[in-house]
Protein backbone atom coordinates (compact mmCIF):
# COMPACT_ATOMS: atom_id res chain seq x y z
CA UNK A 1 0.00 0.00 0.00
CA UNK A 2 1.36 3.33 -0.59
CA UNK A 3 1.79 6.49 0.93
CA UNK A 4 3.39 9.98 -0.50
CA UNK A 5 2.07 12.93 0.98
CA UNK A 6 1.45 15.34 4.68
CA UNK A 7 -1.94 16.06 5.88
CA UNK A 8 -4.14 13.09 4.71
CA UNK A 9 -7.82 13.13 4.13
CA UNK A 10 -9.10 11.55 7.58
CA UNK A 11 -11.19 8.70 5.74
CA UNK A 12 -10.03 6.03 3.61
CA UNK A 13 -12.46 4.38 1.19
CA UNK A 14 -12.92 0.64 -0.05
CA UNK A 15 -14.03 -0.04 -3.29
CA UNK A 16 -15.28 -3.00 -5.24
CA UNK A 17 -14.49 -3.21 -9.02
CA UNK A 18 -16.16 -5.37 -11.05
CA UNK A 19 -15.63 -5.73 -15.04
CA UNK A 20 -19.42 -5.90 -16.00
CA UNK A 21 -20.52 -9.30 -17.48
CA UNK A 22 -17.20 -11.13 -17.47
CA UNK A 23 -18.19 -14.95 -16.49
CA UNK A 24 -15.60 -15.76 -14.11
CA UNK A 25 -16.45 -12.44 -13.05
CA UNK A 26 -13.03 -10.44 -12.87
CA UNK A 27 -12.80 -7.70 -10.21
CA UNK A 28 -10.42 -5.92 -7.36
CA UNK A 29 -10.98 -4.27 -4.37
CA UNK A 30 -8.84 -0.87 -3.71
CA UNK A 31 -8.23 1.17 -1.04
CA UNK A 32 -8.28 4.95 -1.40
CA UNK A 33 -7.87 8.26 0.23
CA UNK A 34 -11.35 9.85 0.64
CA UNK A 35 -9.35 12.88 -0.45
CA UNK A 36 -8.17 11.85 -3.92
CA UNK A 37 -9.58 12.65 -7.17
CA UNK A 38 -11.45 11.02 -9.82
CA UNK A 39 -8.48 11.32 -11.99
CA UNK A 40 -6.31 9.32 -9.37
CA UNK A 41 -9.02 6.93 -9.15
CA UNK A 42 -8.85 6.18 -12.96
CA UNK A 43 -5.06 5.85 -12.74
CA UNK A 44 -5.34 3.39 -9.50
CA UNK A 45 -8.35 1.53 -11.44
CA UNK A 46 -6.02 1.31 -14.73
CA UNK A 47 -2.96 0.04 -12.46
CA UNK A 48 -5.46 -2.52 -10.69
CA UNK A 49 -7.46 -3.78 -13.98
CA UNK A 50 -4.29 -3.98 -15.70
CA UNK A 51 -4.89 -2.04 -18.56
CA UNK A 52 -2.91 0.34 -20.71
CA UNK A 53 -4.32 3.77 -20.28
CA UNK A 54 -3.87 4.10 -24.23
CA UNK A 55 -7.94 4.56 -24.10
CA UNK A 56 -10.83 6.99 -23.44
CA UNK A 57 -12.55 6.71 -20.30
CA UNK A 58 -15.05 8.05 -18.28
CA UNK A 59 -17.38 7.72 -14.66
CA UNK A 60 -21.06 8.13 -14.10
CA UNK A 61 -22.26 9.21 -10.67
CA UNK A 62 -25.68 9.71 -10.60
CA UNK A 63 -26.43 11.62 -13.51
CA UNK A 64 -22.82 13.00 -13.45
CA UNK A 65 -20.22 12.83 -16.04
CA UNK A 66 -16.56 12.90 -14.52
CA UNK A 67 -13.71 12.45 -17.21
CA UNK A 68 -11.61 14.76 -19.32
CA UNK A 69 -14.04 16.80 -21.24
CA UNK A 70 -13.13 16.20 -25.39
CA UNK A 71 -15.41 18.26 -27.72
CA UNK A 72 -15.64 15.14 -30.12
CA UNK A 73 -17.97 12.84 -27.83
CA UNK A 74 -19.27 15.30 -24.77
CA UNK A 75 -23.23 16.08 -25.07
CA UNK A 76 -23.99 19.61 -25.08
CA UNK A 77 -26.59 19.06 -22.85
CA UNK A 78 -24.57 16.99 -19.78
CA UNK A 79 -20.76 18.70 -19.94
CA UNK A 80 -18.14 16.47 -18.31
CA UNK A 81 -16.69 17.56 -15.16
CA UNK A 82 -12.98 17.77 -15.12
CA UNK A 83 -11.79 15.06 -12.78
CA UNK A 84 -9.00 16.05 -11.70
CA UNK A 85 -10.91 18.48 -9.91
CA UNK A 86 -13.53 15.97 -8.20
CA UNK A 87 -13.00 14.75 -4.80
CA UNK A 88 -13.95 11.04 -4.11
CA UNK A 89 -15.15 12.41 -0.63
CA UNK A 90 -17.39 15.05 -2.02
CA UNK A 91 -19.04 12.86 -4.24
CA UNK A 92 -19.04 9.18 -3.03
CA UNK A 93 -20.71 8.00 0.55
CA UNK A 94 -21.05 4.26 2.21
CA UNK A 95 -23.38 2.30 -0.30
CA UNK A 96 -22.43 4.58 -3.83
CA UNK A 97 -22.73 2.46 -6.59
CA UNK A 98 -21.57 4.46 -9.58
CA UNK A 99 -19.50 3.23 -13.40
CA UNK A 100 -16.59 3.49 -15.40
CA UNK A 101 -16.03 2.79 -18.61
CA UNK A 102 -13.07 2.45 -20.55
CA UNK A 103 -12.34 2.89 -24.54
CA UNK A 104 -15.33 3.73 -26.14
CA UNK A 105 -15.30 1.27 -28.66
CA UNK A 106 -14.88 -1.97 -26.62
CA UNK A 107 -16.95 -0.56 -23.68
CA UNK A 108 -15.44 -2.23 -20.62
CA UNK A 109 -17.93 -1.40 -18.19
CA UNK A 110 -17.25 -1.25 -14.60
CA UNK A 111 -19.03 -1.53 -11.46
CA UNK A 112 -18.01 0.34 -8.73
CA UNK A 113 -19.39 0.37 -5.06
CA UNK A 114 -18.75 1.53 -1.94
CA UNK A 115 -18.07 -1.07 0.58
CA UNK A 116 -16.48 0.99 3.41
CA UNK A 117 -15.79 4.54 4.45
CA UNK A 118 -13.85 4.23 7.32
CA UNK A 119 -11.43 6.56 9.62
CA UNK A 120 -7.94 6.36 8.87
CA UNK A 121 -5.65 4.43 11.29
CA UNK A 122 -1.58 4.27 12.55
CA UNK A 123 -0.83 2.24 9.36
CA UNK A 124 -2.22 4.77 7.07
CA UNK A 125 -0.60 7.79 8.87
CA UNK A 126 1.55 9.34 6.66
CA UNK A 127 0.02 10.44 3.36
CA UNK A 128 -3.09 9.57 0.90
CA UNK A 129 -3.39 6.01 0.11
CA UNK A 130 -4.28 3.69 -2.50
CA UNK A 131 -3.85 0.30 -3.38
CA UNK A 132 -5.26 -3.33 -4.27
CA UNK A 133 -6.35 -5.53 -1.28
CA UNK A 134 -7.56 -8.36 -3.31
CA UNK A 135 -8.99 -9.36 -6.56
CA UNK A 136 -9.34 -12.49 -9.07
CA UNK A 137 -8.61 -13.31 -12.45
CA UNK A 138 -6.79 -11.35 -15.27
CA UNK A 139 -7.50 -8.10 -17.27
CA UNK A 140 -8.10 -8.48 -21.15
CA UNK A 141 -5.85 -7.93 -23.01
CA UNK A 142 -5.75 -4.29 -24.79
CA UNK A 143 -8.77 -4.15 -28.05
CA UNK A 144 -10.00 -7.70 -27.09
CA UNK A 145 -12.92 -6.57 -28.86
CA UNK A 146 -15.35 -6.33 -25.73
CA UNK A 147 -16.93 -8.61 -23.29
CA UNK A 148 -18.58 -10.99 -25.85
CA UNK A 149 -15.14 -11.31 -27.86
CA UNK A 150 -13.38 -11.76 -24.67
CA UNK A 151 -15.98 -14.45 -23.03
CA UNK A 152 -15.14 -16.34 -26.93
CA UNK A 153 -11.17 -15.99 -26.23
CA UNK A 154 -11.62 -17.75 -22.72
CA UNK A 155 -13.60 -20.52 -23.32
CA UNK A 156 -11.32 -21.78 -26.21
CA UNK A 157 -8.37 -20.89 -24.15
CA UNK A 158 -9.63 -23.18 -21.12
CA UNK A 159 -11.34 -25.46 -23.31
CA UNK A 160 -9.11 -26.40 -26.04
CA UNK A 161 -5.31 -25.29 -24.33
CA UNK A 162 -3.03 -26.37 -26.07
CA UNK A 163 -5.09 -25.96 -29.75
CA UNK A 164 -4.14 -24.65 -32.75
CA UNK A 165 -6.82 -21.61 -32.28
CA UNK A 166 -5.42 -21.08 -28.75
CA UNK A 167 -2.24 -21.00 -29.72
CA UNK A 168 -3.00 -18.19 -32.39
CA UNK A 169 -4.67 -16.22 -29.40
CA UNK A 170 -1.81 -16.51 -27.20
CA UNK A 171 0.50 -15.12 -29.63
CA UNK A 172 -1.53 -12.09 -29.67
CA UNK A 173 -2.30 -11.68 -26.32
CA UNK A 174 1.40 -12.56 -25.04
CA UNK A 175 2.71 -15.88 -24.77
CA UNK A 176 2.34 -15.58 -20.60
CA UNK A 177 -1.09 -14.30 -20.71
CA UNK A 178 -3.44 -16.22 -18.45
CA UNK A 179 -6.99 -15.58 -17.86
CA UNK A 180 -6.79 -17.29 -14.37
CA UNK A 181 -3.85 -15.22 -12.84
CA UNK A 182 -3.97 -11.97 -11.28
CA UNK A 183 -0.10 -10.63 -9.95
CA UNK A 184 -1.78 -7.84 -7.16
CA UNK A 185 1.85 -7.26 -6.26
CA UNK A 186 2.73 -6.49 -9.62
CA UNK A 187 -0.48 -3.70 -9.71
CA UNK A 188 0.09 -2.32 -6.42
CA UNK A 189 4.12 -2.26 -7.68
CA UNK A 190 2.93 0.09 -10.48
CA UNK A 191 0.45 2.30 -8.26
CA UNK A 192 3.49 2.68 -5.61
CA UNK A 193 5.68 4.12 -8.64
CA UNK A 194 3.13 6.43 -9.74
CA UNK A 195 2.56 8.01 -6.50
CA UNK A 196 6.47 8.28 -5.48
CA UNK A 197 6.53 9.89 -8.91
CA UNK A 198 4.09 12.52 -8.32
CA UNK A 199 2.57 10.73 -11.89
CA UNK A 200 -1.13 10.43 -9.88
CA UNK A 201 -3.09 13.07 -7.32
Amino acid sequence: MATTRKNPSSTLFTLNVELVATTPLIWRQIVISGDASFAMLHHVIQAAMGWQDVHLHEFRVGDMRIGIPDAEYDEPDQPVAVEKRVRLDRRLAMGSIFTYRYDFGDSWEHRISVEQVRKRDDRYSDGPVAGVEAGERACPPEDAGGVGRYQEFVDIYESDPYGEETEQMRTWAGLEFDPARFDRPAANAAITRMLANGWIK
